[in-house]
């Protein structure tokens, strides 16, 4: 048995090293982000996290009014805006948008891997809610109406699913190098912004959104990945870049 075991990880090894330097990047990504999210589950079930998630929340409401967000109240309406990113119908706008923009550059079989991608990360979401079922924070008043438990934050799990898988898929058929930072670098933005609302609101742990973002990280890196290999397999649609243009 333990030959076999040092035989297919002498194997896997050798088929790594024949890959492109990114895809193992990725692999190692998504392996220690897969690792990252189990560990901070583990500390979440044990209630290891319990005394910092109190502390960040409580910090974020004024000393002598708990009801109260630090900030004017134009900060407090913009942390519900940015909520809302991370809410079903902002997600399902931009995959519809960004589905629209592949139909139009007739990529078909993108459009049925970035769908696949959101609606298994959506599953995924819904069934670590349902078997984690960490309680909401009960240290201050929510600013946010909330109807599912609370580990992982699923506005963040979901905003890193979908404007990650959505900024990879899109990064893997663009030709421009330019734009492939641009595209991902935004997808990033919006999903850093969309967790810290969720803490300021006081809906969520930060250990919450930090579990969310970690299984969204994972999620579309796996989804990136199986992208990279459809294309070399010449299954999906590669980034053909168009008559002259250049790579960057």
């Amino acid at each position: 048995m333990q030959r076999q075991i040092l035989e297919f990880l002498r194997r896997t090894w050798t088929w790594l090293k024949s890959r492109e330097p990114l895809l193992l990047v990725v692999c190692l990504g998504f392996a220690v982000s897969t690792w990252a999210f189990i560990e901070i589950a583990d500390e979440v079930l044990e209630q290891e996290t319990q005394a910092f998630d109190k502390w960040v929340i409580r910090s974020l409401r004024q000393a002598d009014d708990p009801a109260t967000p630090l900030g004017s109240a134009w900060v407090q309406e913009m942390g519900r805006d940015l909520t809302a990113f991370g809410g079903v119908a902002a997600l399902v706008f931009f995959t519809v948008i960004v589905a629209g923009y592949l139909w139009i550059e007739k990529k078909p079989r993108v459009i049925a891997l970035l769908l696949a991608a959101a609606l298994g990360g959506l599953l995924l979401s819904t069934l670590l809610k349902h078997f984690i079922s960490r309680p909401r924070p009960d240290v201050v008043p929510h600013l946010s109406h909330v109807y599912t438990s609370s580990f992982p934050s699923g506005h963040s799990m979901l905003s890193a699913v979908i404007y990650l898988t959505l900024g990879a898929l899109l990064a893997s058929v663009i030709p421009r190098t330019i734009l492939k930072v641009y595209v991902l670098s935004v997808a990033i933005l919006l999903t850093i912004l969309v967790g810290l609302s969720r803490i300021y609101l006081g809906v969520h742990y930060p250990t919450d959104v930090i579990a969310g973002w970690i299984a969204g990280l994972s999620w579309a890196l796996l989804c990136w990945s199986i992208a990279r290999w459809l294309q070399s397999r010449n299954q999906i649609e590669d980034d053909e870049k168009e008559p002259g243009t250049s790579s960057n």
